[in-house]
């Protein structure tokens, strides 16, 4: 039988105490009478959801005491949920306690099954983090250096990180920008047995074009004006190690044809000089931009395209990596408080809610400028929707429901199967492994079109 939760309740009436003790049966409740009690309780127990009477001893016809308490509470822990309970007349109160951190709030008569489902939520929430927290520091161990996942789209690319990092084959990584597609590069280089010498980066984007071919090839002294002395290029700084092209797309097409015949015969030719260099390098490219479109337009040379792309790794979007965008939000937040030298606040539900919801066009670097700003800006102990610009998002539409979830992923199937079976019902029923009425029933219970 696995252990009870620890609930703790700070609450002055003996009668209500025995009414909480009884309601919250599958909890281990820990009572506490004021404020004094309360944070004893809290260092001995830890617990990870409170409820908090506003009421408290020396002042249990106000709220002062109950708010002092709230600030106590989150100042020792930040990440424990807070649930107020507050007469009807103080809905002021039980506002400004939202504001000072507390995760909800419910207002007297005490109704035992509504208050036990606001725990029992607040509990769910705090597990969540929790989860997203112990993800966290098992990435930071990773193999994969900088990468920060649990998502089984992006454990599949690191599957493939690590079967491709041994070889010598040129790599195209392809993905929307802000992705880490340099993050998985330098995965792929220190997991070769290149990784004890230089990893090598270059964006070709960020050069002008003409300056572009002497920082790729070298140049002699005197090759041009202002060339001094003889100069290595990145390629040859590159030797027995990794070159990284980022936004390969953008490589001038002259350049283009300089660095096809390097990939097919490993020398290169310094700008000014006659001496052919053979250098022993591992090309990894990334782009963003669609390069089979623009071989087609003919922006980008097909068979460059071939040599480049020996294997492929395709990066998913952070809106297509399920649980993701939060375990990032997680590991941003603790960096930038560490660095800011703050406390580590915790998220609110809305912001949680918000960060799952959001489509993140920028992808991690848009998610990272979003924390880093939150944490500089924001007040109190809880980092809100707001304080991340995300639209607020109605928690009762993403609740952690099984039902809805299963019939959605049942939807799916049954539309999946129709399709393939070109909507015949018994090809249909084969498919998905039911009988018949069984299907039938689905599609009238799924309300499915057929």
């Amino acid at each position: 039988m696995s252990k009870k939760e620890i609930l703790l309740v700070v609450e002055d009436d003996p009668g209500i105490q025995s009414q909480l003790k009884w309601s919250f049966d599958d909890y281990n409740v820990v009572i506490a009478g004021d404020r004094d009690d309360a944070l004893i309780s809290l260092r001995r127990h830890e617990p990870k959801v409170v409820t908090l009477d506003m009421g408290l001893p020396p002042d249990p016809g106000g709220t002062s005491e109950g708010l002092a308490t709230l600030q106590k509470i989150l100042a020792l822990s930040p990440s424990t949920k807070v649930v107020v309970v507050t007469g009807n007349d103080d809905r002021e109160a039980a506002v400004k306690a939202i504001g000072i951190g507390a995760y909800d709030f419910y207002l007297k008569p005490i109704d035992a099954d509504i208050l036990s489902l606001i725990v029992n939520r607040a509990f769910r929430v705090r597990e969540l983090e929790d989860e997203n927290l112990r993800l966290s520091s098992a990435n930071s161990v990773s193999p994969l250096s900088g990468l920060i996942a649990s998502s089984p789209e992006m454990l599949k690319v690191c599957r493939t990180v690590e079967k491709v990092a041994p070889t010598n084959a040129s790599t195209l990584l392809l993905g929307e920008s802000g992705t880490g597609k340099e993050v998985l590069a330098r995965a792929i280089h220190e997991l070769s047995p290149r990784s004890n010498n230089a990893f090598i980066a270059i964006n070709c984007a960020a050069i002008p074009d003409n300056l572009l071919e002497s920082e790729l090839f070298g140049y002699e002294k005197g090759a041009f004006t202002g060339a001094v002395k003889q100069t290595l290029g990145k390629i040859e700084t590159a030797n027995e190690g990794t070159l990284f092209l980022d936004e390969i797309g953008d490589l001038p097409m002259s350049l283009q044809a300089k660095l096809l015949r390097f990939l097919q015969e490993r020398v290169v030719e310094r700008v000014g000089g006659r001496q052919e260099i053979p250098v022993d390098v591992r090309i990894i490219c990334a782009t963003h931009r669609g390069l089979i479109d623009m071989i087609e337009s003919g922006g980008f040379r097909e068979d460059l395209y071939y040599r480049l792309s020996e294997l492929t790794i395709n990066i998913p979007a952070v809106r297509e990596r399920e649980g993701d965008a939060v375990l990032l939000a997680m590991t941003f937040l603790e960096k930038f408080a560490k660095e800011h030298g703050k406390k580590i606040p915790a998220f609110d539900t809305g912001a949680l809610l918000a960060i799952e919801s959001y489509q993140w066009p920028g992808n991690v670097r848009e998610l990272e400028n979003k924390i880093k700003r939150a944490i500089i800006m924001y007040e109190g102990n809880q980092i809100t929707a707001e304080d991340l610009e995300l639209e607020e998002i109605d928690e009762q539409g993403l609740a952690f429901n099984l039902r809805e979830v299963r019939e959605k992923a049942e939807k799916k199937a049954v539309l999946r199967a129709l399709n393939h079976a070109a909507n015949n019902i018994a090809h249909a029923s084969e498919l998905l492994g039911v009988s018949r009425p069984t299907l039938y029933d689905l599609i009238r219970k799924l309300n499915v079109e057929v």
